[in-house]
């Protein structure tokens, strides 16, 4: 049971560490892009910021399926990556659709993943928000006064 809560413990150390550099470059993209990304926003660029913003997010979170991957093959929980990853997906969605279950000496690691998975994604959804709000807030702004120039 201890060692299921120091493997999952330093795994989800990692994934947080991981997702949350995925959030560190989608900022720094912002940054980068501020004059674009806060200028008068219309439709479709509101759009293609939004959603090239999920993008990240869901790239940072496919790294992160894959850790938990490489770790359940490692510690031949599965015997395939494959297998391995569509059961990290899952438990990060979902907690699972039941298809695929760890034995029970290995369930506490499962619900990790779990954990992790609910944890990132409140993650990024607080990031999202925050982030597009901002965006939305500043182009207000700068249209409010180009208005009053």
């Amino acid at each position: 049971m201890l060692y299921q809560i120091l493997i999952g413990s330093v795994v989800i150390f990692a994934t947080v560490f991981v997702q949350s550099g995925s959030i560190m470059c989608l900022d720094m993209a912002i940054k980068h892009w501020s004059k674009w990304v806060y200028s008068a926003g219309s439709f479709v660029k509101n759009t293609c910021v939004l959603s090239l913003i999920v993008i990240g997010l869901v790239f940072g979170m496919t790294i992160t399926c894959w850790v938990w991957a490489f770790v359940f093959v490692h510690l031949d929980i599965f015997a395939n990556i494959e297998e391995s990853l569509y059961f990290a997906i899952v438990t990060f969605a979902t907690l699972g659709y039941g298809d695929i279950v760890l034995d029970s000496q290995w369930r506490i690691l499962s619900s990790l993943t779990a954990l992790n998975g609910l944890i990132l994604v409140g993650l990024n959804t607080a990031y999202l928000a925050q982030t597009f709000t901002n965006i939305k807030q500043r182009q207000h702004m700068l249209e409010k006064t180009s208005e009053h120039a």
